[in-house]
């Protein structure tokens, strides 16, 4: 494909408090589902990177957990996969929600963000389908006066609603603006460089995460075993066979995961592998086992393992 000199190609990254409609954001402006999402915080555990591809730019999304005051060491990991993630885009998203007011989270963030001196950084109003214009609008006053508080110069501050679709191209063309020209890093179509097993594992957690309670979702991890198409099928029927584990921190919460009589768990097979099968295109088998993994969320040793 041949690049004009005018091309855009460059990073962004997605900041914010835990819950502030990151992940949303990224699926959005991809056009495809890349990043997990759950009402629950915490719920994006590493940068995921979703890729927007326009005749004229590549926009490569980099998606973060949510900065907080971590109690874990998986807490302090997370937040240092935000830092470094900082240090290395060309342009940084900070994500405000319209239907909450500024605090001091998002107060720390800005002073942050401070830091980062030559590096643009656009503040995006989200969820603003939840708030009225009235509040959207004491909201984008709101953060201004963060900017010029903290020392944050907004290079733009923009509303948006990514469940409804509203200014989320807007988005897209300011970020894109504020790029360096440059050739495409990622070849047409590829929308994500997530290793599948990964984004399998994912789907499994946004799964589990629903209707549980509000103290699990920081306890569950999940990893997959083994995933392969099974053997002797012909190739107009294929299937896929994934073997996953759902690691939580107490045999209490274990029993929460399963539910009676395994109901639970079943509910959460069905939910991932709908979702899996749409990834792939193709009919799946999928295992979950639920194990204990006691204080895995401050234990280095097992924290390497499950991949943080």
């Amino acid at each position: 494909m041949l690049v004009s000199d005018s091309h855009r190609s460059g990073f962004a990254c997605f900041v914010g408090r835990p819950n502030a409609g990151k992940s949303t954001l990224t699926n959005a402006l991809v056009g495809e589902k890349v990043a997990i999402t759950s009402s629950r915080p915490q719920t994006t555990r590493h940068a995921i990177r979703g890729i927007v591809h326009r005749p004229d730019a590549q926009l490569v999304l980099v998606d973060t957990p949510g900065l907080h005051r971590p109690r874990t060491l998986l807490g302090e990991r997370l937040n240092d996969v935000v830092m470094t993630t900082l240090a290395e885009v060309d342009v940084v998203g900070f994500c405000l929600p319209a239907d909450e007011r500024v605090g001091p989270g998002d107060r720390w963030i800005a002073a942050e963000l401070a830091k980062i001196r030559n590096t643009p950084k656009v503040a995006v109003i989200t969820k603003t389908d939840k708030a009225s214009k009235e509040r959207v609008a004491e909201q984008l006053l709101a953060v201004t006066r963060l900017g010029q508080e903290t020392g944050s110069e907004w290079a733009e501050v923009v509303p948006v609603s990514a469940v409804a679709q509203d200014q989320v191209g807007l988005l897209a063309d300011l970020l894109i603006g504020l790029l360096p020209q440059g050739p495409p890093f990622y070849p047409q179509g590829e929308l994500t460089d997530e290793p599948e097993q990964v984004m399998v594992a994912e789907l499994v957690r946004e799964a589990a995460l629903e209707g549980v309670r509000d103290e699990l979702p920081h306890s569950i991890a999940v990893v997959v075993e083994e995933m392969s198409y099974r053997e002797g099928r012909s190739e107009d029927r294929p299937l896929l066979d994934v073997m996953a584990t759902l690691y939580v921190e107490r045999p209490s919460q274990k029993a929460i995961v399963i539910g009676t009589r395994g109901s639970r768990l079943r509910d959460v097979g069905a939910a991932a592998r709908s979702q899996i099968e749409a990834l792939f295109g193709t009919p799946v088998y999928l295992d979950v086992r639920v194990k204990v993994a006691k204080d895995w969320q401050r234990d280095p040793r097992q924290l390497a393992r499950l991949g943080f």
